[in-house]
């Protein structure tokens, strides 16, 4: 299945990275990732397109059959529009829409003043230790003990994919405590995806991430070879004016169909 969606094709081109199985249908793509059941958007199903009339039965079933186990299902709509497809569909799926903006850069601006902080990769055992922290404090601590288990698979992924090379993961430091950090992937095919922008809550507004995003483009376009940037943002969050700040443009929308957050 040809993926028209610029921010499907990037989080599967994540996905092959981290060792997840794609598998193709002639209407879908199946993700699954075993290490790590409880990670949504490492176990779901790519749709070809919105949702038409009479579809949730269909999908219900398809998600059952190709995802047995996964209790929490997880629907990617294809395509570069704002459009879910029949509501009612999403509805009778037990689903809420979540669309977010792909947006895209060719070059990332340098920030006008020096960073308040340290700017560098995060290379040691108490740097990854220091970003689950940071996490905890982004997020809030994890609410169960399955909620824990997830954070930290998905910190051992990003550790293992930091140093297989494919991923760079940069931290922002106040005196000598990380404050902010994201992570930018590429596979060689020059486009980089950026993830998981993060800044402590009393460390906000200070230029923290934007200092991240140049740092980050810089590495990725001398040492991974990247051409293009690919940042993913909620519309009504205020870090996306950040990111058009930095030299970003909306390119289109990407469509998820999932559980109210939790």
């Amino acid at each position: 299945m040809l993926v028209t969606s610029l921010g499907f094709r990037t989080d599967l081109m994540v996905r092959r990275l981290a060792g997840s199985s794609i598998a193709e249908g002639d209407d879908h793509i199946v993700v699954r990732t075993p290490s790590n059941p409880g990670y949504w958007w490492g176990n779901f199903l790519l749709l070809k397109g919105p949702l038409q009339a009479g579809d949730a039965a269909r999908v219900r079933e398809l998600f059952t059959t190709e995802l047995p186990g996964t209790t929490t299902m997880a629907i990617g709509v294809d395509g570069t529009g704002n459009d879910p497809g029949a509501v009612a569909e999403v509805g009778a799926l037990g689903l809420e829409v979540s669309s977010d903006v792909v947006l895209t850069a060719d070059s990332v601006e340098a920030p006008a003043g020096p960073p308040r902080g340290l700017i560098r990769p995060l290379t040691t055992d108490a740097d990854w230790l220091e970003l689950g922290a940071l996490r905890d404090a982004w997020q809030g601590p994890p609410a169960e003990a399955a909620d824990e288990r997830f954070r930290a698979l998905r910190l051992a992924e990003d550790r293992d994919l930091t140093e297989g090379g494919s991923v760079a993961w940069f931290g922002a430091r106040e005196d000598d405590v990380l404050v902010s950090a994201l992570g930018i992937v590429c596979d060689g095919s020059g486009i980089a995806r950026y993830q998981n922008v993060e800044t402590h809550p009393d460390h906000r507004r200070r230029g923290h991430a934007r200092h991240l995003l140049h740092a980050a483009a810089t590495h990725a376009a001398r040492e991974l070879a990247a051409h293009t940037f690919v940042i993913v943002a909620d519309p009504d969050y205020h870090a996306i004016a950040l990111y058009r700040s930095a030299g970003f443009h909306d390119a289109e929308w990407m469509v998820r169909l999932q559980p109210a957050a939790r």
